[in-house]
């Protein structure tokens, strides 16, 4: 007997690459109701967790408490603020997602979208995020923390909220839903435009991350750069510095690949890649790992300057090169996002669905 399988099954259009591409394309009619459902189910787990269910991943419940910003403040009082946060902010998605305007005004709506979104980026999640993406490559998945798990998907549901934010936007002020673009238009946005801005946004992500990288390779070539002997004694005992050298290393690396957003490389593969020179680098490959790591590291120093509030590193006022540093990296990310920005709007073309551009 012949077996149909389940894709066989399904008709031919539906199948192709172009039936996705056009799905993926109609993201502004979706986007809001993928929002509601992922910040539902989220409240949904925190309301369980505040009514005494086991497995809650912040505070005082963390497995590294010292990094969060509730540090001391327990479930029963953290998850049903939590619960009634990321309820609300369904509701909001929700609300985002109907059509036709609201009867609540848009600044309440977007306003609402940013405070959500500040909440998680800037108390929940923190530079663990970054850390255990390294377990990822390393294919450590054991080694990823139950805490970084719950915080990728409260970013990833607010990252949802804040996209049906501006699909709202757009279809409220009569802008393309795909591209933005007005009858109007906007010079900043122009490939001339942000051509300009865009090669000042980045250099100084290029810039950045070659400080941080500076002290770590000091330390490993025997220079205690902003650290007392004492810690590099300790750092040189168990190789630290050089795995610290190591890591600095991959990070400059990574940052001199941003010169690409502006450079031609950036947009047609060069010679030596054999089997794609002479090939246009697809916009989606340069803009979404570079908008990734701009978050990743944005959420890092944003953990960083809270620590330094929260007094975190009175005690190593003498080591202020472990821990000053990375307070700049809040300026790293935006000016990679920037870049990133500023390279799709020089790339993107006309419109298919607006036919502006």
């Amino acid at each position: 007997m012949t077996q149909v399988t389940e894709s066989a099954a399904l008709p031919r259009q539906a199948r192709t690459p172009g039936a996705v591409r056009r799905r993926l394309a109609g993201w502004p009619g979706w986007i809001g109701y993928a929002a509601f459902l992922v910040l539902l189910a989220y409240g949904l787990a925190q309301t369980y967790w505040a009514l005494g269910g086991s497995g809650f991943p912040f505070g005082a419940d963390d497995a590294n408490p010292e990094y969060s910003a509730f540090e001391h403040v327990g479930r029963a009082r953290l998850a049903p603020w939590l619960a009634a946060g990321f309820l609300l902010s369904a509701g909001v998605a929700l609300l985002l997602a109907l059509p036709g305007r609201r009867r609540i005004p848009t600044p309440v709506l977007l306003g609402a979208t940013a405070a959500s979104g500040a909440c998680v980026f800037f108390t929940l999640a923190d530079f663990r995020i970054l850390g255990n993406l390294a377990y990822v490559f390393m294919l450590k998945f054991s080694a990823i923390n139950w805490t970084v798990i719950n915080q990728l998907f409260a970013v990833v549901a607010v990252a949802l909220m804040a996209a049906s934010a501006i699909a709202y936007q757009r279809r409220t002020t009569d802008a393309c839903g795909n591209c933005g673009r007005t009858e109007a238009g906007a010079e900043w946005t122009s490939p001339a435009s942000a051509a300009r801005w865009g090669r000042k946004a980045a250099y100084t992500a290029v810039a950045v991350p070659l400080v941080y990288a500076t002290t770590r390779w000091a330390w490993a070539l025997g220079y205690p750069l902003g650290i007392s002997d004492k810690l590099w004694q300790e750092g040189k005992a168990d190789h630290l510095w050089i795995f610290g050298a190591a890591l600095a290393t991959m990070g400059a690396l990574g940052s001199l690949l941003t010169l690409g957003l502006v450079q031609r490389w950036g947009e047609v593969f060069p010679r030596w890649m054999v089997g794609l020179r002479g090939k246009r680098v697809p916009i989606s490959l340069a803009v979404i790992p570079a908008w990734l790591v701009s978050l990743m590291v944005t959420i890092a120093g944003v953990m960083y300057i809270r620590l330094h509030f929260q007094g975190a590193f009175d005690n190593q006022k003498d080591d202020w090169g472990a821990t000053v540093p990375e307070t700049v990296w809040p300026v790293w990310g935006i000016a990679l996002a920037a870049a990133a920005l500023a390279y799709y709007f020089r790339r993107r073309g006309t419109c298919g669905h607006c036919e502006r551009g």
